[in-house]
Order: C-alpha cells, then sequence, then structure tokens
C-alpha cells in the first residue's frame, strides 16, 4: 500500500503541473496579443473586418452605453469579426468603444477586437452657412487628431490603425472636403510620432476614401500631393459602392448579354456584375499606385448594400434594395476579399436611423446586416442557425432572423431589377 504522504505528494506536483501549464498557456495567448498589428490582421480571414456604430436611436446626441457597446461587440465576436472600423473619435461612442472591448478582454483573456480609429477631417467653413473654403482646414481638425493620438495612446493592445479623414478627399463630399495635402499633413505628423517614440510603431496610419480620390477614377484626382500621400501611408484604405452607383453609373447594373432563365438567375448575374465593379475599381487604384512605383497594401475601407430605399435604389429607382441581393453582395464581398488576402470593413454591422432619421426608409438607414432591435439580416441566417448568437441580445432582444426565418416571405419582397440585353 502506498502511504497516505505520497499519494499527497503525487496529487500536489499533478494539480501544480495541470496549473503552471494553464499559466503558461494563457501567457503564450496574451504574447500573441500583444504582437498582434495591423500588418498580421488587415486581410487574415480569422480577423473579419467591419463598419460599426453603436447609435440606438435618431440622433448621435444619445450616445450608447458601454454596456450597449459590449453587447455589439460579443456580436460581432460571434460573426467571426476581429477589427472594425469607426469614426468622429471626439464623440464618446470611441472612448467608451475602447473601455467596453478592455473591460471584455479583462472578463475572458481570450476574447479579441481590434479597432480602426478614424479621425474626421473638415476643410474651413464645413458644416456652416459660410462659404467653404477647400484649400484650407477647419481649425477643429487639430483636436480630432489630438483625441486620436490620446486613445491610441491609451489602448495600443486594442488601436491598430488611424485613419486620417472619411471620404475627405472626393469631390463629391461638397460640404467638407478638403485636397490631399490636408490629409498629408496630418498623417506626416502621426507618423512622426510613430519615429519619436510616442505612438507605436507597428500603428498603421492611412486615410479612408473614395477609390476616384486614391486615383482609380478620373485623372482630376492625379496630383502630386495625392504622390506625396501615397508613399506617406501605410496602405490604402479604400471605398468601392456599386450600390449607389446602380444609380449613378448603372451600366454594369442593368446590361447584360444573357437572357437569364429565372429571375434567381438576373439577380444572381445582375449582384456578379457588382461585385465585379467593386474588383474594376479595387484596380484602378492598384494600377495607379503602381504606376508611382509603389508597393502598398490596398485594403477595401468600405463597401456595402442597403436593403431598403424609398429613393433612388428602391421600387422606382435602380430596384436594388433588398435582403436578398444583399446578402449576395456580402456572400460575393466576403469570398473575394478572403481569397485575395484583402480586409474588407463592410458596410455596416448595425441600421443606423440617425443618418436619414427624417425619412426612415431612407436607405443610409439600411446598410445594416442587423436590424436596430437586433434582428439578423438574410445575410446571417445561416449563423442564427449555427446559434452563433446563443444567449447574445441587442437592446434586450435575443438576435432572431428577419421575416421570422420564412424564405418565401423574403422572396416575395424581391424585385428583378430591369435588364437590358445586349446581343454581341
Amino acid at each position: 500500500m502506498i502511504p497516505c504522504r505520497i499519494i499527497y505528494i503525487i496529487i500536489v506536483v499533478i494539480f501544480t503541473s495541470v496549473s503552471c501549464g494553464n499559466h503558461q498557456k494563457q501567457e503564450q495567448v496574451m504574447q500573441s496579443k500583444k504582437q498582434m498589428t495591423a500588418k498580421n490582421i488587415l486581410g487574415n480571414s480569422d480577423y473579419l473586418a467591419i463598419s460599426y456604430g453603436g447609435y440606438r436611436e435618431n440622433t448621435r446626441e444619445v450616445q450608447p452605453t458601454i454596456k450597449e457597446l459590449k453587447d455589439d461587440m460579443k456580436i460581432l465576436a460571434a460573426m467571426g469579426v476581429g477589427i472594425l472600423r469607426t469614426y468622429n473619435v471626439h464623440l464618446d461612442q470611441a472612448s467608451n468603444l475602447l473601455a467596453a472591448i478592455k473591460e471584455l478582454k479583462n472578463e475572458d483573456a481570450s476574447f479579441e477586437m481590434y479597432v480602426m480609429l478614424g479621425a474626421w477631417i473638415d476643410c474651413k467653413n464645413a458644416w456652416t452657412n459660410r462659404v467653404t473654403n477647400h484649400e484650407l482646414e477647419s481649425s477643429r481638425n487639430a483636436e480630432e487628431i489630438e483625441q486620436a493620438v490620446s486613445l491610441a495612446q491609451k489602448y495600443p493592445d486594442i488601436v491598430k490603425i488611424i485613419a486620417v479623414g472619411n471620404e475627405a478627399m472626393v469631390h463629391w463630399a461638397t460640404t467638407y472636403f478638403v485636397r490631399p495635402h490636408v490629409i498629408l499633413k496630418w498623417v506626416n505628423y502621426l507618423q512622426d510620432l510613430k519615429k519619436s517614440g510616442d505612438l507605436s510603431k507597428d500603428l498603421w496610419i492611412t486615410s479612408s476614401d473614395n477609390f476616384a480620390a486614391w486615383g482609380g477614377g478620373d485623372p482630376v484626382y492625379h496630383t502630386k500631393d495625392l504622390e506625396k500621400l501615397v508613399n506617406a501611408v501605410d496602405y490604402i484604405s479604400m471605398h468601392t459602392y456599386a450600390f449607389h452607383d446602380t444609380h449613378y453609373n448603372p451600366t454594369f447594373w442593368n446590361n447584360d448579354s444573357i437572357n437569364r432563365s429565372t429571375d434567381l438567375e438576373t439577380i444572381k448575374a445582375a449582384m456578379t456584375r457588382a461585385k465585379n465593379y467593386a474588383i474594376s475599381q479595387y484596380q484602378g487604384v492598384k494600377s495607379y499606385v503602381e504606376s508611382l512605383g509603389v508597393k502598398k497594401p490596398i485594403h477595401i475601407g468600405e463597401s456595402g448594400w442597403a436593403t431598403v430605399s424609398n429613393g433612388y435604389y428602391g421600387p422606382e429607382g435602380s430596384i436594388a434594395t433588398d435582403e436578398f441581393k444583399a446578402a449576395l453582395y456580402y456572400k460575393y464581398m466576403r469570398e473575394w476579399t478572403n481569397e485575395e488576402e484583402l480586409a474588407c470593413f463592410y458596410f455596416e454591422a448595425f441600421n443606423e436611423i440617425w443618418k436619414d432619421y427624417q425619412n426612415p426608409e431612407g436607405s443610409e438607414n439600411h446598410f445594416g446586416l442587423i436590424t436596430r432591435d437586433g434582428q439578423a439580416k438574410y445575410a446571417l441566417w445561416e449563423l442564427v442557425d449555427q446559434n452563433k448568437f446563443q444567449g447574445l441580445t441587442r437592446n434586450g432582444n435575443p438576435i432572431t432572423k428577419t421575416y421570422d426565418g420564412n424564405l418565401e416571405r423574403l422572396l416575395n419582397a424581391v424585385s428583378v431589377p430591369e435588364i437590358q440585353i445586349i446581343n454581341n
């Protein structure tokens, strides 16, 4: 018989060994997360990217609470999202979002979520009754940049990217756009902070803008300052919206060389053309950058598809909006970008009604993959079936399917775009 004392020693050794092993594994996990940078997150399909706003009300004067933000982060994590993009860092949502992620990490060492902070940039007299001056910048741009710097310094394990401006150079942003020299000034400022050690050397700096503003379209954008900016950023964050161009540039949308036998085939073909349209804009930016002799990563900073519109994109317009088309676009864009190892900050996670609150059926309110009250649109029905959202809630509601999960009802709401058959 083995003496009790020896049995006790064996038990202690076993438990100590297990405890040390678990502790070592936890330390390894934490060390691995500390090493996660934009370079190895962007384009990594284990860290899907998404554009995020947590606003639930018809005004941004009501900021989401930390609890609400934590609820949203759990939902996004369940979707496979590992990095999100937000902007307007002067609003409480930005700092509260980082605090919420920090709390979740403290509660669960395995929780991961990283952030691309967008510093909003305006021209002089933007959003006022005075004449805008696109050659000069707003005095409050400096405040926005400094807030982004402060948050990046406070949360270096979460903030992996700072974007200077959101669609701030594209000329159709007539209310506020600036020339590239303004963006260049602040990109250089942030790069200098990295060199001095005031910001992490691994923090990536970019500007998130329309493909045309990155040189992928009209040559009017091909300026010396844009060339300098391309060289100054760590990577290019470009936006592409085939959705909007179903109205503004609809050739790809309503032209087809094949007479499809079913309505669903016609819709799938149209959505394939929408994906290819986005790819062509990416290729346009890529070609311009390469023409400068520059090798820089290019990722998709925004692209999405609304599900409702009573305007340009609805029944009286291009007939682009419904959940079936939106789900196809989401699927096709994820497949393409994952295959090419590109990040796609898909626009967007949740519906935000503040964007066009006076017009509830305006398309800007309906880009979310999930409704304001927690209904997963068709693009995410499969995740609901897989119980990915089990126990998670939004505004106190469990995550359920739109249309009560009735596919026939959903398809009855789908309209076929008017296709012009082109004979070869």
